[in-house]
């Protein structure tokens, strides 16, 4: 039987430990690594590509869900691990192979693991990025962004975002006097924020409305949001519509 190259993602040892043995009674389960915090899992996750990931939830510094949008290996089956109740959710069993709550009984396990296997045995495996989205979705608006650079993480707290601008595939995001690209659909990017908070003034902008000193109007449908450094971004008739609604209110 080919071996299932696996990675385990808790931070907690015991958790760790637990899940490890009862898995060696699968033998077709190779542990490859073991994790005990987000950001070490990116690394293990993109550096051994493996086939499985026991992923943990609530993690400090990096949750489970950030670790999903940090991936780059794609072709890698998820089995969700938690405690909580309100994470159990059952979206996520359309794009990940189960999810399992603790304390994970051996019988729960194994059938967590038949559920991988016909993940595996597909000719093309599912995608993350489905499963990164609908983990987004679930969640409360965002208060703080991961950029990927290299090896490196950048995690950047909303409040510190001046505005987003979207480009082609990507959003540049530009924060205390520096830009970050991050791949992601201005769309899906807006859905996770709040919106009291961010605005879409333009097809191409979020504004973090703190950041906004003044409106001026270029012409009848046309306005200019400029910014406490002097930057200035174009707002159309429906962002200004949008400002004038928050700023009214």
């Amino acid at each position: 039987m080919k071996s299932i190259r696996t990675v385990l993602v808790d931070d907690e040892a015991l958790a760790l430990r637990v899940l490890r043995e009862m898995l060696e009674a699968h033998p077709e389960i190779e542990v490859v690594a073991e994790c005990g915090n987000g950001f070490d899992a990116v690394k293990a996750i993109n550096d051994l590509k493996p086939d499985l990931l026991f992923l943990d939830i609530q993690m400090p510094k990096l949750n489970g869900f950030e670790v999903l949008d940090l991936i780059r290996h794609e072709s890698l089956v998820v089995v969700f691990v938690t405690a909580y109740d309100e994470f159990a959710l059952r979206a996520f069993a359309v794009h990940a192979a189960d999810y399992l709550l603790k304390p994970v009984s051996p019988e729960r396990l194994a059938e967590a693991l038949a559920h991988v296997r016909k993940n595996l045995a597909r000719s093309q495996p599912p995608s993350l990025a489905p499963l990164a989205q609908t983990a987004r979705g679930r969640q409360q608006p965002q208060e703080r962004i991961l950029i990927r650079d290299g090896s490196r993480v950048h995690v950047i707290p909303l409040r510190k975002v001046d505005y987003m601008e979207a480009q082609d595939d990507y959003l540049c995001l530009r924060s205390e006097g520096k830009n970050y690209l991050k791949q992601q659909a201005m769309a899906e990017m807006e859905a996770s924020l709040d919106p009291k908070r961010f605005i879409r003034i333009h097809r191409s902008y979020l504004l973090n409305l703190d950041r906004l000193a003044r409106l001026e109007m270029l012409t009848r449908e046309n306005w200019t949001a400029i910014l406490q450094d002097g930057t200035q971004l174009p707002v159309s008739r429906k962002g200004y519509e949008r400002l004038k609604m928050l700023l009214d209110a």
